[in-house]
């Protein structure tokens, strides 16, 4: 059935789906299934976060068991990472126009598949193949999770729910390490994809029992819109990678990057003239958006780099082993879970810039506390800092995202959640390619004159060079230090833009008599759209 409500003067009218105000202004009307919905979002997005993570601790027994390159194994993970990127937000379009459910089962089952693939490649060739695949995957599943919970639970209940979105991300990330340290331990490298495919499965079943579909008011498609977003965040995507290795004197990035610049520029401007833009760039002038969308690319800049140089230290450095280093991430996780639920529970009356500043600042105490970690230290240090990690990203994460969320007209909901995944994806690439660039930079500065080439390139080159250990040790320490000072000191950045920009309690829900809410100050009414139940 499907239907489309009127909205009147005087009406709170919404079309979500879930909570609709009748004419009368009744309370809303409350799906009953909305928990068990957020657990199926809950689930695709646990999928996607624990095949990142699992694949780094299978590179080593790819390489051996396919014969893979040095060039294999980065194209097994950048491919995913390029496609991911640049279909993001014709991803989260199309699951506007086309239904948010349907664009996810889609999504769901072409993951799966590709990750049965994966399972069972006899070639690099055809595991990049099946990353690709996922990669595409992966851009139709994350924007319409994110769209979906927003459109299913009303402004009371979206902040718990958003938290608990945000915890099991997190835990998928935590988790992911210390998943396929054990399946590679009792079974073979394919056991990492082929757990996706159960969890697929699972996921679309619940999705066709338990969701209603929702969608957008009908638009023209967009296309020169998404080729220019595919090729701009494709190209970008490319350049920070690359540029920390190459150089942006090689030509095949200083391509990518005059190719980026270009594409972008050209999409802002085409969705600033078309009738239907894809993306509405009438959002960029919402202060609580760009607030929001700044303040996520810092955090997840600085969070990027976490991972890359953490797990390094306690690899190369501490000596843990892969599993070792996922468990170290625990306290952080266990504190993320935790806060979330203190956070959401505090939302209602503190707003969202309260939370946000409140949790920004102890994720830059959590950085300085890593700063200071000697290459000699113990689980202590590292557990308190991982507990302030955990409890600043559990306050500020959801408050966040919330912040951003509402800023979007729910008829844009899957464009607004592609958006805030392509921001949190451009930030996290941006952090591991600058503060990667720092650690390597300082390492090198840091190592003796007189050490091979080699053991510059690579601490776990210079670990093995006799004389060259302690050394070695002590340069890669420093050099986290100062990554973790220009982390602090992004987070510190995203608190106080936070602070400015974001608003501080939240507007009070409009009655039938107030005046129309300003575009500064979304309502709780979204613009109309089709629903089918």
């Amino acid at each position: 059935m499907e239907w489309e409500p009127q909205h009147e003067p005087g009406a709170a009218g919404r079309a979500d789906g879930q909570q609709v105000r009748d004419r009368d202004d009744r309370p809303p009307v409350r799906d009953p299934r909305r928990w068990w919905i957020l657990v199926v979002l809950c689930l695709s997005t646990l999928v996607l976060v624990i095949d990142n993570m699992v694949l780094t601790v299978a590179v080593p027994a790819i390489t051996d068991d396919l014969d893979a390159s040095t060039t294999d194994v980065q194209w097994i993970i950048e491919s995913y990472i390029l496609v991911f990127a640049g279909l993001l937000l014709t991803a989260g379009s199309l699951s506007d126009r086309f239904g948010r459910r349907k664009v996810m089962i889609l999504g769901l089952a072409l993951f799966g598949a590709a990750s049965l693939v994966a399972t069972y490649a006899g070639s690099p060739e055809m595991l990049i193949a099946a990353r690709v695949l996922m990669g595409v995957g992966g851009a139709l599943v994350m924007p319409s999770t994110l769209s979906i919970l927003i459109t299913v639970f009303d402004e009371d209940e979206r902040p718990k729910a958003i938290a608990a979105w945000s915890a099991v991300a997190m835990v998928g990330l935590v988790g992911g390490p210390v998943l396929g340290g054990a399946l590679i331990s009792d079974f073979w490298w394919g056991a990492v994809f082929l757990i996706n495919v159960p969890i697929a499965a699972l996921a679309i079943g619940a999705a066709l029992l338990l969701m209603p579909e929702s969608k957008g008011p009908w638009r023209k498609p967009d296309v020169p819109g998404m080729l220019l977003s595919m090729t701009g965040m494709t190209a970008l995507v490319w350049t920070i990678i690359e540029a920390p290795k190459t150089g942006l004197g090689d030509p095949l990035t200083l391509t990518a990057a005059i190719a980026a610049a270009v594409s972008l520029v050209a999409f802002a401007v085409w969705e600033s003239r078309t009738d239907a833009p894809m993306v509405p760039v009438e959002l960029f002038r919402n202060k609580v958006f760009t607030g929001a969308s700044f303040s996520l690319v810092l955090l997840t800049f600085a969070n990027g780099g976490l991972m890359l140089v953490l797990t390094q230290y306690l690899q190369f450095v501490v000596g843990y082993s892969a599993t070792e280093t996922g468990l170290a991430f625990a306290p952080m996780a266990v504190a993320v879970i935790a806060f979330n639920t203190i956070g959401a529970a505090l939302l209602p009356r503190t707003g969202n810039r309260v939370m946000a500043v409140v949790g920004l600042l102890t994720i830059a105490a959590g950085f300085g506390a890593l700063a200071t970690l000697s290459a000699g230290d113990g689980w202590g240090l590292l557990s308190v800092a991982m507990l302030l990690m955990g409890a600043g990203g559990g306050l500020a994460m959801p408050a966040a995202i919330a912040a951003l969320m509402g800023a979007v007209p729910e008829e844009h909901a899957g464009v607004g959640s592609a958006l805030n995944d392509t921001i949190q994806q451009a930030g996290a690439a941006l952090g591991v390619a600058i503060l990667g660039a720092v650690l390597s930079g300082t390492y090198r500065n840091e190592l003796p004159g007189e050490a091979p080439e080699a053991a510059k390139e690579s601490v776990a080159v210079a670990l093995k060079l006799p004389g060259l250990a302690d050394a070695a040790r002590d340069a890669f320490t420093q050099a986290m230090s100062n990554s973790f000072v220009a982390g602090g000191i992004g987070v510190v950045a995203a608190a106080v833009l936070a602070a400015v920009l974001l608003q501080g309690r939240e507007p009070a829900k409009a009655g039938p008599n107030d005046p129309e809410p300003t575009a500064a100050e979304p309502s709780a009414a979204g613009p109309e759209q089709t629903v089918a139940h």
